[in-house]
């Protein structure tokens, strides 16, 4: 079974998109006063790819961060079930 619909569901619930677009906000401005302040600063001229990906990039990471720890949670919900069904075999085979 493949879990590409269930990631993509979690991309896009539970806040995840709103909190993703937050860091990328916050990180997005701060790197792009780094990377181009001085362009931004003296009216030179900057880079719109660059401007683009500094905004796109920490999206990208937050939204992984955030689908990764909800997958492993998800794993390690399951994982108690399945030792209390292995754990209920090994005692009906006994």
């Amino acid at each position: 079974m493949s879990k590409t619909p269930l990631v993509l569901r979690m991309c896009l619930s539970d806040g995840v998109p709103k909190r993703s677009a937050i860091v990328a906000l916050v990180v997005g401005t701060i790197l792009n006063l780094i990377n181009q302040g001085d362009a931004l600063l003296a009216g030179g001229d900057i880079d719109l790819v660059k401007v683009a990906l500094t905004f796109l990039v920490p999206y990208g990471v937050a939204t992984y961060g955030a689908v990764a720890y909800r997958l492993s949670a998800a794993v390690a919900e399951q994982r108690p079930a399945e030792r209390a069904t292995a754990g209920s075999r090994v005692a009906d085979a006994a």
